[in-house]
């Protein structure tokens, strides 16, 4: 009788690691932020593969950051360093020298392997070579490229339906491999295409388009150096995009306010020492922040409700001199539905909806009354909530009423977390396409792509765990712990027949697997790319929508890596052989051959391949931009809606899942949260001191988090009570290690996305994990 291996771990493990607490610091930066940078780079990468990296990060004829999609200056970038700390980790991450060969797994097992943290799953090093692991078996072996693909095409053509399948895309894909990517899935015959996209900005580009006919932000860089005011909302720029910090002190020092607007006073939100400049390497040009708004978790629709029922009130004792009539005429629809709903709303009672005192919000409004050049930026502390979209038309309806878009100066910024999600989408990462792109795919290839919505993620995570799904293919990423309710989405993953990761890491992803599994290894963007026998380049798109190169410049750790291009060509071969009417080949030997599709195909693209080898890339077309608004009725539209708060039970707290600052999305870096105060440990509660004591808990005591959402417990167990400035029954976790408690149930409206900003969760006693 053969004796089945253990299930694997699918969460990180509750051991404790040794907890350290210092003060939170309140300016983010400075030289401190070099040491770590160069200290991670040395020990990962080497001293001279770390530099050659380095120097070539952001560069112009060097390649985009692994990290963040904050954009890169039009003109002169610095020759010393046109990157932040976590973007010189992520670098460091991929420039690794270790490689992870046969023999290293077959010295360790997956369940072995599971039970270390996600840190320590990455840190193991590159998967070097293509791995397999067969039905029942415990340990990954080693497979040909050809094998690999043959077994794929087995899998896939063997299904009932195309829609059986699921293909997920990593945000950090690039521009040439995702269009190869959905091209493939359509016509092998389904939009099954979720994406990380679906997890973060979903929301966003929901109310984007509904509002200004653009899913995308209107803004460019230059538009910073330009503002009058800035609000930050929902977003901690000091860890998540560093190098914003560098426009928010520019903008600061031309006039501009900022108005910061979070949980949590952040010292990237507080104030930041540049370390490229001698004040800010000394410690002497730090401010950044004019005015600090602490709101509830989700009190941001009632704090900008407030906001506008005051201004309301300025504009009504001097008609034409605070809102933008001329405009609002001229380019909106709406206005007076909003009018007569804010003139039901009380101030004093949303000022309490929103945790911001009613006079803290009257110094917002003073800011912003006889302002017009204003933009606001945003990240997932909007986006991850039940009412996100219409949070988020909440920020569009106050800058339409003040004139705010299209303008210099003015207009909405939602922050991209990952390099090239936008990118993936514009190339056609879409599970809801858009009529538009199949008839585009149709004349160009001569198929008839499906035109039925496919799965986004969490409709994928379902379909899998009912059946309705048996192949689960990623293009990158780290599906499991990027996603919500971590056991139920382990479950699902275990029902597939076969599960595919294209990789650069180890994560946690390939260890909790269908039936079968196998593991891609593919170049990363610092690679050096010969594909097809010449050197390659692609091409990624950032936040404010500019397409440029990116050209790796290492050499890869192994000799059996493939890019992603290659990898699409050769599954679509595969898969499709004798029924493709594309001729793969071609895409293959030289990627200016994507292009070329790429600009017949995609809006915006023509004259691809000459654009994108201009240094600084260029801008694709934005319609808001310009006061064209690509909306059902050709106006930016204004939103009613009712600001509400998700009512907590005797006992319960809002959860929200953030970064620490040393990780990037599910990469952990380290055990350090240093901006916070907290070192070497992760598993950690944020709550307010008040609530500690009223609970009966200490600072430093032991719980478990919990909550019984559609009447299933969930725990995450292990956690230790920190007390820390943030409002009265809210409390903020790790992301992953909190997943396990997001319900996979509770999405927002009209996007789907899972709710990580307002999980509502009870604390116990727990028992110390050794």
């Amino acid at each position: 009788m053969t004796t089945q291996p253990p299930i694997p771990q699918a969460e990180n493990p509750a051991r404790l690691t040794g907890l350290k607490l210092d003060e939170p610091y309140v300016v983010a930066a400075g030289m401190e932020a070099v040491a770590v940078s160069m200290k991670t780079v040395y020990e990962e990468a080497g001293v001279n593969r770390g530099l050659k990296a380095l120097f070539k990060l952001n560069q112009k004829g060097g390649f985009d950051c692994p990290s963040c999609a904050w954009p890169d200056p039009d003109g002169h970038r610095s020759a010393i360093a046109e990157y932040c700390e976590n973007g010189a980790k992520a670098v460091a991450e991929e420039a690794t020298e270790k490689a992870l060969f046969a023999d290293f797994f077959a010295e360790h097992s997956v369940a072995d392997l599971a039970q270390l943290s996600d840190r320590d799953i990455g840190k193991q090093g590159r998967v070097a070579e293509p791995m397999y692991l067969p039905a029942g078996a415990a340990h990954y072996q080693p497979i040909s490229w050809e094998a690999a693909f043959d077994m794929i095409a087995t899998h896939l053509n063997s299904l009932q339906s195309p829609d059986e399948a699921v293909f997920y895309t990593s945000g950090r894909t690039s521009n040439e491999a995702a269009f190869l990517y959905q091209l493939f899935v359509r016509e092998y015959g389904t939009n099954n295409l979720p994406d990380c996209s679906n997890m973060c900005h979903e929301s966003s580009g929901v109310a984007l388009l509904e509002s200004v006919g653009i899913g995308k932000g209107s803004v460019t860089l230059e538009d910073f150096y330009e503002a009058e005011v800035i609000i930050v909302m929902g977003q901690n720029p000091g860890t998540n995009h560093p190098r914003m910090l560098t426009a928010l002190q520019q903008a600061h020092r031309n006039g501009a306010k900022i108005i910061a607007v979070n949980p949590l006073p952040e010292a990237g939100l507080m104030g930041f020492n540049n370390p490229q400049t001698l004040k800010g390497a000394l410690g002497m040009d730090s401010q950044l922040t004019d005015l600090f708004l602490q709101v509830k978790l989700n009190g941001d629709m009632a704090l900008l409700q407030a906001i506008e029922r005051l201004l309301l009130d300025e504009e009504e004792k001097q008609p034409g001199s605070v809102f933008d009539h001329p405009f609002i005429n001229e380019h909106t629809e709406g206005y007076e539905a909003l009018i007569q709903h804010l003139r039901q709303q009380n101030a004093s009672k949303l000022a309490a909806l929103s945790g911001v005192p009613l006079a803290q919000i009257q110094e917002a409004v003073s800011l912003l009354k006889h302002k017009s050049k204003i933009i606001i930026c945003w990240a997932m502390g909007l986006t991850q909530h039940a009412n996100a979209v219409d949070t988020i038309r909440e920020v569009v309806n106050l800058l339409l009423l003040k004139g705010s878009i299209g303008k210099p100066g003015a207009g909405t910024c939602p922050v991209r977390g990952h390099s090239n999600v936008q990118g993936d989408r514009t190339m056609g990462i879409w599970e809801k396409p858009p009529k538009y792109l199949l008839d585009n795919i149709k004349a160009r290839f001569g198929f008839e792509p499906p035109h039925h919505h496919g799965f986004d993620t969490v409709e994928a995570i379902r379909a899998m765990h009912e059946g309705r799904a048996h192949v689960f293919f990623a293009m990158g990423g780290n599906f499991l712990s990027a996603t919500p309710d971590t056991q139920f989405t382990a479950e699902a993953l275990r029902r597939c027949r076969l599960t595919v990761h294209v990789s650069t890491k180890l994560n946690r992803s390939h260890l909790v697997h269908g039936r079968e599994a196998l593991i891609l290894p593919t170049l990363g963007r610092s690679d050096r790319d010969l594909t097809g026998g010449t050197d390659q380049f692609v091409s990624c798109e950032n936040s404010m929508g500019v397409v440029q190169a990116s050209r790796g410049v290492l050499e890869p750790v192994s000799d059996q890596l493939l890019s992603e291009p290659a990898i699409v060509c050769r599954l679509a071969k595969a898969t499709l052989a004798g029924r493709t009417r594309i001729n793969w080949d071609t895409y293959e030997q030289h990627y200016d051959f994507i292009r070329n599709e790429i600009a017949q195909v995609i809006p915006g693209f023509r004259d691809y391949n000459e654009k994108v080898r201009q240094p600084a890339g260029f801008y694709l077309p934005n319609g808001a931009r310009e006061r064209k608004f690509n909306t059902r009725n050709g106006k930016a539209n204004f939103n009613v809606a009712l600001a509400t708060v998700p009512a907590l039970s005797e006992g319960e707290y809002h959860m929200m899942t953030i970064r620490s600052h040393d990780q990037f999305n599910t990469t952990i870096y380290g055990l350090d949260d240093r901006y916070r105060g907290v070192r070497n440990e992760r598993r950690v509660v944020f709550m307010n001191p008040k609530d500690i004591s009223a609970a009966g808990f200490t600072p430093g005591e032991v719980v478990d988090i919990y909550n019984t959402t559609d009447g299933k417990e969930r725990v995450a167990r292990t956690f230790i009570l920190v007390a820390y400035d943030i409002p009265p029954r809210c409390i903020a976790t790790y992301f992953p290690e909190a997943n396990v408690l997001v319900p996979i149930s509770t999405t927002a409206s009209k996007s789907n996305t899972p709710v990580y900003k307002t999980v509502p969760v009870k604390l116990r006693k727990g028992e110390v994990a050794i």
